[in-house]
């Protein structure tokens, strides 16, 4: 592996690739604008009053505890589970590559109620450290293996052969080449959790997120609830902050185009049953615990009459929601990942800092804010399509940088250049060579989007044209009146709904064919 610290001239970026990322800063500056002017029609004496109360205080510092314990424990399990899928001799690893994501499609809230009514004891801030955990480690699962992947194997087995053991190994070779992954995993999960509601609010755990709505939906103050929300952008810059201090300016390419062949891998001996064992229980916990009880309440409120059969117009609209969504952000981040890593771009540089800094933004506040533009400056815009579409676009966009950056990353310019040099232009180059690279951050960021356009409720809420109804707005508007029977309907095809990619991904795996983040 070559550390590269300098980023190799390259021609100016195509005109064409320059439209998405300002498409991105015009539509990140919306809500930063918004909660400016909220924030400063409150006087400087209520500012300083409102950030020096204690209440405020433990706000912050819960929200921050949170996303550090959160984050963390993810990093842990899912690098974890990524290694012993991928460099060990574990039996089924396309069986383990298929389940170990599923936790994801969870929705967090579902997961809450399902643990509520299993064990009230989980209303407390650890037990949402345990249902959030689960629900994240996934971020860092898909990328961490996509990366192990695709890894020279060569590089691993000249530094055994060299004397070092697997922890050097591990520490020495395998970390460095994950670190892409790993950051970019970690940000998504540690920015999720400054923004998270559903979850939090059904489990009385309070931040700063579920301040603001309280302010919004019961004090009706929005100059407050900007305040806050201004709170949470200058945790998210410290956190963007440490994200870049860390990632460093070193890019990280194979030497050569990699031998494709299979890795040694290390043999698990007498702790094969009791790994299987504890992935196993990863999985019990984060699927199979929600799914049974949303089985359970489905069959207790069968009597009811209200079967699956009433959720099919919101499962209809979800999909459709949640496939046109995914598809725009995925079109949108590939030029901007593309010029802030090949061209180093400024303009693109500081979208992707928009876009992930809009991460930490509750959806209601990012939702709020586009009302309050639409109306004022494009009101055929206001309760329409695209506009719910543009919400989804500033809340799920760092969903597909992510995984596609990282893919970049592992992509050399070089390979491009020798293209260049057989008479290929600058576009036929890129399908040619770097594209087809690319397939797996491409294929991880649609679904990362798709499965969080499902599982979106605050900005939805707000946004959704009159008519509209999702699955997800369904549950949460029986599950807040503890109507368990009456949402489980709902909750099980949104879980079906969300089990389709990972089904396809074993059924092509299983038939020997790449995959999306194979």
């Amino acid at each position: 592996m070559v550390k590269v610290l300098a980023r190799i001239h390259r021609p100016g970026p195509p005109w064409f690739l320059l439209l998405p990322a300002l498409l991105v800063l015009f539509l990140s500056l919306v809500p930063l604008g918004y909660v400016i002017f909220r924030t400063l029609e409150l006087p400087a004496h209520e500012i300083q009053q409102l950030l020096l109360r204690p209440r405020t205080m433990e706000l912050v510092k819960t929200t921050l505890a949170l996303m550090v314990a959160v984050t963390g424990l993810s990093l842990l399990i899912g690098v974890a589970s990524a290694w012993v899928v991928e460099r060990t001799d574990l039996p089924r690893k396309d069986l383990w590559r298929g389940l170990l994501p599923l936790p994801f499609v969870v929705p967090s809230f579902v997961s809450s109620y399902s643990w509520l009514s299993l064990f009230p004891g989980v209303e407390q801030f650890w037990g949402a450290v345990l249902i959030l955990t689960l629900y994240s480690y996934p971020l860092i699962f898909l990328p961490a293996s996509a990366s192990l992947r695709q890894m020279d194997p060569a590089l691993e087995e000249v530094a055994r052969s060299l004397g070092l053991g697997p922890r050097e190994v591990f520490r020495r070779v395998t970390l460095p080449h994950l670190r892409p992954a790993m950051l970019g995993g970690a940000l998504l999960v540690a920015l999720h959790m400054l923004a998270e509601f559903g979850a939090l609010s059904l489990l009385r755990v309070d931040t700063l997120t579920t301040a603001i709505f309280l302010q919004y939906e019961l004090a009706f103050n929005n100059s407050a609830a900007a305040l806050y929300t201004a709170l949470l952008l200058l945790i998210c810059l410290g956190v963007l902050l440490l994200e870049r201090l860390f990632r460093g300016t070193a890019l990280y390419f194979p030497v050569g185009p990699g031998a494709r062949r299979d890795l040694m891998t290390l043999p698990l001996g007498k702790a094969r049953g009791g790994v299987g064992l504890a992935l196993s229980l990863l999985l019990i916990a984060g699927v199979g615990l929600p799914v049974v009880t949303v089985i359970y309440w489905l069959l207790k409120g069968a009597s009811a009459g209200r079967g699956l059969q009433a959720a099919l117009p919101a499962a209809f609209t979800s999909l459709g929601l949640a496939a046109v969504g995914a598809t725009l952000a995925v079109a949108v981040a590939l030029p901007v990942v593309i010029l802030a890593r090949r061209y180093g771009s400024p303009l693109a540089l500081w979208a992707e800092k928009l876009a992930f800094g809009l991460r930490a933004v509750p959806g209601l506040v990012i939702a709020l804010a586009l009302v309050f533009a639409a109306i004022r400056w494009a009101y055929p815009l206001y309760q329409t399509l695209p506009l719910l579409w543009a919400g989804y676009l500033l809340l799920f966009l760092p969903l597909a940088l992510a995984p596609i950056g990282a893919a970049l990353e592992q992509a050399p310019p070089r390979l491009e250049e020798a293209a260049r040099t057989l008479g290929k232009g600058p576009g036929q180059a890129f399908w040619a060579v770097t594209a087809p690279l690319l397939v797996s951050g491409l294929g991880a960021g649609w679904i990362l989007v798709f499965l969080g356009i499902l599982a979106e409720l605050t900005l939805t809420l707000v946004l959704v044209p009159t008519g509209y109804s999702t699955l997800a707005m369904e549950i949460w508007s029986h599950t807040s009146r503890a109507e368990y029977a009456a949402a489980a309907p709902f909750a099980l095809l949104l879980l079906l709904l969300a089990a389709v990619p990972a089904a396809w991904v074993m059924r092509q795996r299983a038939a020997g064919q790449k995959v999306w983040w194979a």
